[in-house]
């Protein structure tokens, strides 16, 4: 389904329950759910926080890394709907810098660096404070 010029005109949570009710990262009801909550921030970014549980450890202590890739992959899906653009992930790159610790607050950024006929380059970022823990950069496809 491809935006309208109305749709992109509708503020990000709006975009977002059209378009992604049932995400397992965003849908506030969803049992087993992350529950994020992405905010445009007055740097462009979208942004999102969230405390992880020992649910989603790999190692003692440490988020799983698919885990810490479904963050990334949120960020940068939020911030296109805060374009007002509905996008499917093309191709995802990941670095991952330092672990990513349960039981603590950790911050989620994306942000839009280019747009190309229907396709979005997007690149997120995993903070604990100001540290970077993770980093990803991706291209997004329009859904049409």
């Amino acid at each position: 389904m491809q935006s309208t010029v109305q749709e992109e005109t509708l503020p990000l949570a709006q975009i977002r329950n059209l378009h992604h009710p049932r995400c397992v990262a965003c849908d506030p009801d969803r049992p087993h759910g992350f529950h994020l909550i992405f905010d445009e921030a007055p740097d462009g970014w979208v942004e999102a926080t969230i405390t992880l549980d020992r649910e989603w450890e790999g190692y003692s202590g440490v988020c799983h890394g698919g885990i810490v890739a479904t963050l990334l992959d949120s960020a940068m899906t939020n911030c296109l709907f805060a374009h007002g653009v509905a996008a499917v992930t093309a191709s995802m790159q990941i670095r991952f810098l330092h672990p990513v610790p349960v039981g603590e607050e950790l911050t989620v950024r994306g942000h839009r660096y280019n747009e190309r006929h229907q396709l979005h380059d997007v690149e997120a970022e995993l903070l604990r404070g100001k540290k970077r823990l993770a980093i990803a950069k991706a291209t997004f496809m329009r859904r049409v």
